[in-house]
């Protein structure tokens, strides 16, 4: 049994460091800065809103021409708005920094680590 807990608490310390080095990262590190300068700007807070809102609208009243091109006006606005693109930006580089990681456990484990085997366990 001490054997089984050992294990764990070694596996755990790895994890622990693995964390740690993930959440120091430049790339963590822009995503959550990116993530608290949106909580900060009302104006792209506002227009996440709106897109949402007419999102729902589409989702609950069905195709809508007029509503369609709202959506892609509030798109283009959400595009050209730097605080969006900023948070857009420190995902994507996060997402990668991830699939990295995730392709170099998989390659040491020999199998793919992070991978979906579509759902239920049964």
């Amino acid at each position: 049994m001490s054997e089984h807990v050992t294990t764990n608490s070694a596996v755990d310390d790895r994890l622990a460091a693995f964390i740690e080095t993930i959440t120091e990262s430049e790339p963590y590190q822009q995503f959550v800065d990116s993530q608290q300068q949106l909580k900060a700007d009302d104006d792209a807070q506002e227009l996440l809103r709106e897109f949402q809102t007419k999102q729902q609208q589409l989702q609950r009243d069905g195709f809508d021409q007029e509503t369609m091109g709202e959506l892609r006006e509030l798109k283009a606005e959400m595009e050209d708005n730097e605080t969006i693109s900023d948070v857009r930006a420190a995902e994507a580089e996060l997402v990668t920094l991830l699939e990295q990681t995730n392709d170099i456990i998989s390659e040491k484990i020999g199998q793919e680590f992070a991978q979906t085997t579509g759902g239920g366990c049964c």
